[in-house]
C-alpha cells in the first residue's frame, strides 16, 4: 500500500507540474510561422533515442503511443505511468548573423494497463505542435526626390501558442500474433501570429496585423501490428498506422490596427467560425526485428498529406511531409544481476522533408541523430520488474533549400521516467 501511495503521489505531482508547464513553449524557430508550427512526433522516452521509431515497436515495459496496437503488449499485472521533459539549445544562422536560444518544456504524460483479457488501454496528454518565434527585418528606401529623406521600414514578426491532445486508446489482440488499436484524441489549442511595421517617417503611422486561430476537435488514429516468429529466438513485428484526415472546428480572426497619436485605431477586423483548417491523412509503415529480447532494430516510413489540406481557408499553402527513421536498442541481459547488463543502450537517426513552404517553394530538409540509455530503477519486486529512467540526446539540423531561410541546429536533452507497478498482483497470506 505504501508503494502505491508513492506512485499516486508522483502522479499527482506531475499533474500539478503539467498545469504549470503546459503553457511553456518548446519552439524557437522562425519556421513555426508557417502551418500549425513545429510538429511533435508521437514519441515517448522509449522511442526518442531510437530515431523516434514506434510503428513496429512492441515492448510491454514501455508505453508506445505511435501505434495503439502495441498496447496489447502490456501484461495483466502491470500498470505503467510515464512523464517526459525536454531541454533544448537552438543555434540559428542566416550566414552572417547568428542567434542562440534555450528553453525547456513539459512534453507528455501517459499511462497504460491491461483493461480486459486481450485488451490494453492507454491515456494521457501529448503535444501536437508548437509555435514560438520573434524576429525583425529592416528595409532601406532611398529618397524619391531631393525634397524627401531616405526612409527605413522595420517589420517585427512574432508568434506563440500551439496545439495539444488529450487521448485515450485501446489495443485488442485479434489473434496471438495480430493486434489492432485506435487512439481517440481531443485536439485543442490556439496560436497567434503578429506583424508590426514601423517607419522612420513620422508622417506614416505604425501598422500591426494579427492572425489568430483557436482549434478544438476530435482526432482519430488507427494501428495494427503482426508479429512473425522467425526462430526460437527471433521475431519480426510489422506495423501500420493511419490517421484520419478531416475538417477541424475552428475560430479564426484577422485584426488590423493603426497607431495614431499614441492610440490604436482598429482599421479592419474579421472573425470566422468555420472549417478553415484540416488535418491531413497520414500513413505509416514500420518493421522491427528482435533477437532473444536483447537486440531490437527497426525502420519506418511516415507520410502526412499536408499538401491536400486547407489552411486559413486556402489550399496549396503546405507540402506533404515525409519521414524515414531507423533505430536500434541493445539490452545485454534482461535478467542479469549486474546493473549495467540491464541498461538499454539506444541509437537512431531520421530524415524528414517538412511540410513548410516559403514563397511557394520547398523550405528545408531536416536531419537528426539520437542516442540514449534506459536505466532500470529497482522496485519492490527487484530486477523482475523495474521502473525506467530514459535519457536521450538528439542533434537536429534544418537545412534550407531556398534563399532567405535560416539554418537551424538543435541540441535536445530528453528525460522520461516510466513507473512500472504491480497494481493487479494478488498476494497470498499464509
Amino acid at each position: 500500500m505504501i508503494h502505491y501511495r508513492k506512485t499516486l503521489a508522483a502522479i499527482l505531482f506531475v499533474f500539478i507540474a503539467s498545469s504549470c508547464a503546459w503553457g511553456q513553449n518548446g519552439a524557437n524557430s522562425p519556421f513555426t510561422r508557417y502551418g500549425f508550427g513545429q510538429l511533435a512526433d508521437q514519441s515517448l522516452g522509449g522511442n526518442k533515442a531510437m530515431g523516434g521509431i514506434g510503428i513496429g515497436l512492441r515492448d510491454g515495459a514501455q508505453i508506445n503511443v505511435s501505434n495503439p496496437a502495441s498496447y496489447t503488449a502490456v501484461d495483466s499485472l502491470t500498470f505503467l505511468f510515464e512523464v517526459g521533459f525536454t531541454m533544448q539549445n537552438a543555434n540559428l544562422s542566416d550566414g552572417t548573423t547568428k542567434m542562440n536560444a534555450k528553453n525547456s518544456s513539459f512534453d507528455y504524460m501517459a499511462m497504460q494497463f491491461r483493461l480486459f483479457n486481450k485488451m490494453g488501454m492507454s491515456l494521457g496528454f501529448l503535444p501536437y505542435s508548437n509555435v514560438g518565434y520573434s524576429f525583425s527585418t529592416t528595409e532601406e528606401h532611398p529618397a524619391q526626390s531631393i525634397w524627401d529623406d531616405p526612409m527605413t521600414t522595420t517589420r517585427s514578426y512574432s508568434g506563440d501558442g500551439g496545439l495539444h491532445q488529450a487521448f485515450i486508446g485501446v489495443g485488442y489482440k485479434l489473434f496471438p500474433d495480430l493486434s489492432i488499436g485506435v487512439n481517440a484524441s481531443y485536439l485543442f489549442g490556439n496560436f497567434t501570429h503578429q506583424v508590426a511595421a514601423n517607419f522612420s517617417d513620422a508622417n506614416i503611422y505604425p501598422l500591426k496585423r494579427t492572425y489568430y486561430a483557436e482549434i478544438s476537435d476530435i482526432k482519430l488514429d488507427f494501428g495494427a501490428q503482426y508479429t512473425l516468429p522467425l526462430s526460437k529466438k527471433e521475431k519480426l513485428t510489422i506495423g501500420a498506422t493511419y490517421s484520419l484526415g478531416k475538417d477541424l472546428n475552428a475560430i479564426n480572426a484577422y485584426i488590423s490596427e493603426q497607431k495614431l497619436s499614441g492610440s490604436s485605431i482598429l482599421t479592419d477586423s474579421v472573425r470566422h467560425i468555420s472549417k478553415a483548417f484540416q488535418l491531413p491523412h497520414t500513413f505509416g509503415v514500420g518493421a522491427t526485428y528482435n533477437y532473444d529480447s536483447k537486440l531490437t532494430a527497426g525502420a519506418e516510413f511516415l507520410l502526412q498529406k499536408f499538401g491536400d489540406i486547407r489552411f486559413f481557408g486556402k489550399e496549396g499553402q503546405l507540402a506533404d511531409r515525409m519521414k524515414c527513421a531507423v533505430g536500434v536498442q541493445y539490452l545485454p541481459n534482461p535478467i542479469g544481476r549486474n546493473f549495467f547488463e540491464r541498461v538499454r543502450y539506444r541509437a537512431g537517426a531520421y530524415y524528414s522533408k517538412p511540410y513548410v513552404k516559403v514563397n511557394g517553394q520547398e523550405a528545408a530538409h531536416e536531419y537528426g541523430i539520437s542516442a540514449g540509455v534506459a536505466v532500470p530503477i529497482t522496485s519492490q519486486w527487484g530486477w523482475l520488474q523495474s521502473s525506467i529512467l530514459n535519457i536521450s540526446g538528439e542533434w537536429v539540423k534544418i537545412d534550407p533549400k531556398t534563399d532567405g531561410v535560416l539554418t537551424e541546429n538543435y541540441l535536445r536533452l530528453s528525460i522520461g521516467l516510466t513507473f512500472n507497478e504491480c497494481w493487479f498482483r494478488k498476494l497470498k497470506v499464509r
